[in-house]
């Protein structure tokens, strides 16, 4: 990804405005939209404001997500 170059839909980026991980879902009005990793609500992001995710990062939250989800899942199926 470079600056002249959106990212690839289905890549990660990171917003540096707030230090969010997403997939790229699209580009919508000259904005890029990310989505969190696991799923929920996309945001807009002004390509300026654009970074590559590095792959360790990104793994960092994925297995947060499964580690929350599973913790969920236990305590529901919990008596």
């Amino acid at each position: 990804m470079t600056a002249d170059e959106p990212p690839a839909i289905g890549a990660y980026a990171i917003d540096a405005r707030n230090g969010r991980i997403g997939e790229v879902m699209g580009r919508v009005g000259g904005r890029i939209q990310l989505r969190p990793i696991g799923g929920g609500r996309e945001w807009d992001v002004p390509p300026a404001e654009l970074g590559e995710a590095p792959p360790a990062d990104v793994l960092r939250e994925r297995v947060r997500r499964l580690n929350r989800d599973a913790l969920l899942r236990a305590q529901i199926e919990s008596p």
